[in-house]
């Protein structure tokens, strides 16, 4: 896995582009990771749900859920599947809609200078272990391409919006996804 520096697009995945994005401001650094859930409807995985929230075409009246984030304009910089199966909705130089509302190390609007992963999942069901070993593969490679994302500055949504959010949960095993990061780290890979 590889970014193209030029574009900020991961190289051999699948891409999906998302309008609920915009430019960072100038001279932004990006030195943050956050770390998403989501499941449309809750707890209900594939069937290209938050593919369609993420590109505005979620119908509402295919769930009752639905209604209420159909009209949202969100989107984050990567979704990974449960079964590992990675996508990217906005390149990596460009202001994803992910964090809303967020402060981190004394600075708000997170967006500005932040990257956010989405994991397919829920607070309160644990994630699959290909997820993680994704997760990893991807961190370090966001580290490689932007060296002020270090291990203090990956976080969960949760971190940001204390209050108003709670993602990616409890059930996200922070040691083991750290663990990943130096075998990652170590080995050059997955």
């Amino acid at each position: 896995m590889d970014i193209n520096p030029a574009t900020g697009w991961l190289k051999g995945v699948t891409s999906i582009e998302s309008p609920n994005r915009d430019e960072r401001p100038q001279g932004a650094e990006i030195d943050l990771l956050v770390i998403h859930a989501i499941s449309l409807p809750p707890k209900e995985y594939g069937g290209g749900h938050v593919a369609a929230l993420f590109t505005n075409t979620l119908d509402p009246s295919c769930h009752p859920c639905f209604e209420e984030v159909a009209d949202l304009k969100v989107s984050a910089h990567a979704f990974i599947c449960r079964d590992g199966g990675l996508v990217q909705f906005v390149p990596f130089l460009q202001r994803a809609w992910h964090a809303g509302i967020s402060c981190f190390g004394g600075r708000e609007q997170c967006n500005d200078f932040s990257i956010g992963v989405e994991l397919e999942g829920h607070d309160d069901e644990p994630f699959e272990s290909v997820q993680y070993l994704r997760l990893a593969e991807l961190t370090r490679v966001l580290m490689d391409a932007y060296p002020g994302i270090t291990r203090d500055c990956i976080v969960g949504h949760s971190e940001i919006a204390p209050g108003r959010k709670t993602d990616p949960g409890p059930y996200f095993d922070w040691q083991y996804f750290r663990s990943l990061l130096t075998v990652v780290s170590n080995e050059g890979g997955l």
